[in-house]
């Protein structure tokens, strides 16, 4: 994803994904070795933590959504699970429990929770404008997803010959040579 193009490809999504999974991994190994140890761990707070963005800002638009016959739900829930699934948000968070409760292990169940979210369910964002729980792609996404996946080479006008230095035309090269 760049600039220019904001979209992942399928290999994009699962490498962002990976590394997402190798960020929710350390902090549980963290917390594991924080209790092992004998460390003091707030595991009310570690809950209630790790179940707020969900608690606030996903189960309302689920319920919703599963309410809705048509699943046509208010934009606002998909702004809303955004908000409570930013980082921005979960930085608020931590600093409120920290200035509230001091320094803890527990503040691990925020990033947990996020990576979590975001390597196993994949779920990043919500679209607004997508279903809130995809059943399948977007339409418009379905049209060009294989598309993506070509070399942008591929959808370049071909049909001009190319010409080497003595201005002879030569054959077009196999797209594999490239």
């Amino acid at each position: 994803m760049d600039p220019a193009n904001r979209y992942f490809t399928r290999f994009g999504y699962y490498m962002i994904r990976a590394e997402f999974f190798f960020g929710a991994t350390i902090c549980t190994v963290l917390l594991i070795r924080a209790a092992a140890k004998g460390e003091p761990v707030d595991w009310v707070g570690a809950a209630i933590l790790f179940a707020y963005p969900d608690t606030i800002g996903y189960l309302p638009g689920a319920i919703a959504y599963r309410k809705a016959k048509d699943k046509r739900i208010p934009l606002w829930y998909a702004y809303t699970y955004n908000v409570l699934h930013s980082i921005f948000t979960a930085a608020v968070v931590a600093l409120v429990y920290w200035w509230l409760h001091g320094p803890d292990w527990a503040l691990l169940a925020i990033p947990l929770h996020l990576f979590g979210d975001r390597s196993v369910f994949g779920n990043i964002y919500k679209m607004p404008k997508v279903r809130f729980e995809p059943e399948a792609p977007h339409p418009a996404w379905a049209k060009v997803e294989d598309d993506v996946e070509r070399p942008w080479w591929e959808f370049e006008d071909t049909t001009a010959p190319v010409v080497d230095h003595h201005g002879v035309a030569k054959p077009p090269e196999p797209v594999g040579a490239r």
